[in-house]
């Protein structure tokens, strides 16, 4: 089979720093597990800020400028930098840090959707951070917002006057039918590297028949155009990826999507999320590419052009 990328989400926007002591919060923990991570096999890394002090989720690009040129320079990883921030936060906030650091990768969410996380909530007892609780609850009522106008917003700004490339997360089958709207616009172009995502509520569930039922429908609209990878929430992370890797996709792991390393045990850190996928998919006779394969693979415009 082909060369497998793994990427890794380092922190995400949906836990709370309440879930697990291992989540990174500074600029200091978020490079340091980045680093690690990449060490372990992850050729990319998506990756979003928090705010140092309270561990909330961040658009401020001071606070990605604070981790980003350390990590570019102790790692040769593919830096991937979220658009979609958290769904409480402004198109022109979850824009600001990608535009000030012009990476060579950034995540796409192609659409808007309900995100619900308040069922996590019930779970927690003891909060290290008064945002924490209504954060979470007061997610039956949140909607993220990427309209076709926003979606077109930033394949410009970032796509054509910034020369990134997108890692396009798919949350369900009109995520994908959206994606090929933009193809036919001629917004974007292949090899599109599509992240198929199960088990967010609002988006499409972590069932098996739905990854093959995603795959077939990304072969009809893009056929040998395009790259697929699997994210899945929670305890589904794993067994959605080794499908994934057997079917000669790419898979996400991090601490971002999933806290845990086994079954009632918290993950130590990205790296033993990275090292476990990559005991599997090379088990399975996969080889784990490199970041300059990455590059090579996705059409990356390399490092050096970064703002970083």
């Amino acid at each position: 089979m082909s060369r497998i990328l793994i990427t890794c989400a380092i922190t995400g926007s949906i836990h709370t720093p309440s879930m697990s002591p291992h989540l990174p919060v500074t600029a200091e923990e978020i490079a340091r597990q980045s680093i690690a991570a990449a060490e372990a096999g992850a050729a990319i890394l998506h990756l979003h800020a928090r705010d140092p002090e309270t561990g909330r989720p961040s658009s401020d690009p001071a606070h990605f400028m604070a981790f980003l040129p350390r990590i570019k320079q102790a790692s040769g990883a593919v830096l991937n930098i979220t658009t979609g921030g958290s769904a409480t936060m402004t198109l022109d906030e979850r824009l600001a840090a990608p535009i000030r650091a012009e990476p060579e990768m950034c995540s796409l969410n192609m659409g808007s959707m309900n995100f619900a996380l308040y069922p996590a909530a019930e779970r927690i007892t003891e909060w290290q951070h008064d945002w924490e609780k209504p954060f979470l609850e007061t997610s039956d009522d949140l909607v993220f917002k990427n309209t076709p106008r926003d979606i077109a917003g930033i394949l410009r700004q970032l796509g054509q006057e910034r020369g990134a490339r997108f890692e396009f997360e798919c949350y369900d089958v009109g995520h994908l039918y959206m994606l090929r709207h933009f193809a036919d616009r001629g917004l974007v172009a292949p090899p599109f590297f599509i992240q198929f995502v199960f088990g967010v509520l609002g988006g499409i569930g972590p069932d098996p028949e739905n990854l093959t039922h995603m795959k077939t429908i990304a072969d009809k609209l893009f056929g040998d155009g395009y790259m697929f990878s699997v994210l899945a929430a929670g305890r589904h992370q794993l067994p959605m990826a080794t499908m994934a890797a057997a079917m000669g996709g790419h898979v996400r792991v991090g601490l971002e999507d999933n806290l845990m390393i086994a079954r009632g045990q918290l993950a130590p850190g990205n790296a033993a999320q990275v090292d476990k996928i990559r005991r599997i998919v090379e088990a399975l006779g996969r080889e784990v590419a490199s970041p300059g394969d990455a590059r090579q693979m996705l059409g990356l415009k390399g490092a050096d052009r970064t703002a970083i």
